[in-house]
């Protein structure tokens, strides 16, 4: 990682999707019947699901990220031309339970030992956020699960990252924005967050404003970076 250290930090602000819950892992979990097509239908199932966020944003058609999660699925099974309602509702009762990766406990019990305040901030819905959250066990260790569905349209936009601000009662500048989704890590820091960029899978930077103060591979990285041993 950078050896950024932020200063002036009074709360911790995460993405839920991808930064503390693996999206991968409830295609993962039906290997059994998808086989090695389990990750092209994964890869694609996350890539339409963010276009028709992005696209609904747009043109002003929003919809709750649980119906843009159906829709992308359905155009994901479509691909690998596989027809199956029973398979169909599997795979959406697992995105409802998607894992937590491994270091979100102990990170975020570290950052509330220190004082410091944690949120999500993420597309999905409140009772999505709050399956997966309770899945994980991670609840207590939450000051806020904050839903885009709140600001009626989906991040990027910058109303979205707003409702940290307002929620938290706390400057853009004192949080500190975790993601890792360049995209969103980009745009956050436009916003007027300190950004982390927890770029999982070494992606390349982005080429749209502001570039994030830092990256990190791991969450537990994250510690050092707002002053938490």
């Amino acid at each position: 990682m950078s050896n950024v250290k932020l200063a002036n930090i009074r709360a911790c602000v995460f993405d839920a999707y991808g930064t503390l819950f693996d999206v991968n892992s409830a295609a993962e979990q039906v290997q059994d019947i998808l086989g090695e097509m389990w990750l092209p239908l994964a890869e694609v199932w996350r890539t339409k699901q963010l276009q028709y966020t992005w696209l609904r944003s747009l043109t002003g058609h929003h919809a709750d990220f649980w119906e843009v999660t159906g829709d992308a699925l359905d155009f994901a099974l479509d691909s690998v031309k596989l027809s199956d309602p029973d398979l169909r509702a599997r795979l959406l009762d697992l995105y409802l339970h998607l894992r937590a990766y491994p270091e979100v406990k102990g990170t975020l019990s570290a950052l509330k030992a220190s004082g410091l305040r944690s949120a999500i901030l993420s597309n999905g819905s409140s009772a999505m956020l709050s399956s997966a959250v309770t899945n994980a066990g991670i609840g207590s260790l939450l000051d806020a699960v904050l839903s885009a569905d709140e600001a009626g349209v989906f991040k990027p936009h910058p109303s979205v990252y707003q409702l940290a601000v307002d929620q938290l009662g706390v400057a853009p500048s004192e949080i500190c924005f975790v993601s890792s989704n360049g995209w969103d890590a980009y745009s956050a820091k436009a916003f007027g967050f300190q950004v982390i960029w927890c770029n999982r899978f070494g992606q390349p930077s982005e080429r749209i404003p502001a570039t994030p103060d830092g990256q990190i591979t791991h969450l537990t990285e994250l510690l050092a970076a707002v002053g938490v041993e």
